[in-house]
């Protein structure tokens, strides 16, 4: 089994660290009764001094910078699963005003796990912010020791004053997020900037902060305000942006279904089967990355998209338990089988099952 591996991820996703997963298949065979070995390296590991350059190391090193999972045949007759693995994006909203409510809202509806902060009981209180993963009363000046800000979080001030906009931005300059965006006037911005100035901020520092925060769509309304943040900020998470503001590629952020990886980092010796989706082309319920366990009764856990193909994975699957070892599939969501079986889809997915005892 491969809790002690996803165990190991877990703590290394919860703490912000993104990571790789490697499962290496001894055979290539489609219904081979093979073994399988799973490894796990986190981006520090990859980018050691001295680390290796040979041509899988090199994959492994690309996973991680697009997010893009990799299903290779080796020449030695292995598979190799390359699976990157990000952190949840996590949002910090700094005040909990009229602008705060839609951004709050619009940022779950998006996959964000938000943490609203505010100093008044009445704007920072969970039936304010019902979607919020946290809320939090304390001074702008003392909650920095309540949350965690690394490259997986996305920083938005949207204060009531300069001097709480001051309060927050100085500590979070010290970080190394994923996005800092702060409301204000283009006066109110500039002050800002001259006083962290004086105070020996770098102006390298400064330049990460995306103020006046958001795109400029010519929003006026809290909700439109909202959504202006929201699609700066969605940029930042699909695209890789340049210090000079030129977009240069797209970043995929893996699909991540955290009862999965936590039913997978259980102590359990009863088998049961992973389903992995490992390619994807067209119109598909869920990318690749996507995954669902099975086991020997038919139970699941997670989804690739449900319908008749997914039933046809959990017969496969229930087969691969069987007989052990793995199977490649193939899933055709294109033309007829689609219209017959009532889905929207129009693709074609590849899974691999493997069996977990």
């Amino acid at each position: 089994m491969d809790a002690g591996v996803y165990k190991n991820l877990l703590r290394g996703l919860d703490a912000g660290k993104r990571a790789v997963t490697v499962t290496t298949f001894d055979t290539l065979s489609r219904d081979s009764s093979t073994s399988s070995s799973k490894v796990i390296l986190f981006e520090e590991q990859l980018y050691a001094p001295g680390g290796s350059d040979e041509p899988l190391i090199n994959e492994l090193r690309k996973s991680l910078a697009t997010g893009k999972l990799q299903y290779l045949k080796g020449p030695d007759n292995r598979g190799y699963l390359i699976e990157p693995f990000f952190p949840e994006p996590r949002m910090i909203v700094f005040g909990g005003g009229h602008i705060a409510l839609p951004l709050v809202e619009f940022a779950d509806r998006l996959g964000f796990s938000v943490t609203v902060i505010d100093d008044r009981p009445s704007f920072a209180n969970k039936n304010r912010f019902p979607n919020a993963a946290r809320v939090i009363c304390e001074s702008f000046e003392r909650c920095f020791d309540l949350i965690t800000l690394n490259r997986s979080t996305f920083v938005v001030i949207v204060t009531r004053g300069h001097r709480h906009d001051m309060d927050c931005l100085r500590p979070a300059l010290r970080y190394d997020t994923a996005y800092i965006g702060m409301i204000g006037s283009r006066r109110r911005v500039k002050s800002v900037k001259e006083q962290l100035l004086s105070e020996g901020c770098s102006m390298e520092r400064l330049d990460r902060v995306n103020a006046p925060i958001g795109l400029d769509i010519g929003a006026v309304t809290p909700e439109e305000i909202a959504l202006s943040i929201m699609a700066q900020v969605v940029s930042y998470k699909r695209l890789i942006i340049e210090p000079s503001g030129l977009k240069t590629s797209r970043v995929n952020w893996p699909e991540l279904d955290p009862a999965v990886l936590t039913e997978l980092s259980l102590d359990k010796t009863e088998p049961r089967a992973l389903v992995t989706v490992v390619a994807a082309k067209g119109s598909v319920p869920r990318k690749p990355g996507a995954k669902m366990l099975v086991w020997p009764d038919g139970r699941t856990l997670g989804s690739i998209g449900g319908g008749c193909s997914e039933g046809e994975v959990i017969i496969t699957a229930r087969n691969v338990i069987r007989n052990r070892g793995y199977r490649e599939k193939r899933i055709d969501m294109t033309g007829q089988i689609a219209e017959d079986e009532g889905m929207v889809c129009g693709g074609v997915m590849w899974v691999v099952i493997e069996c977990l005892s």
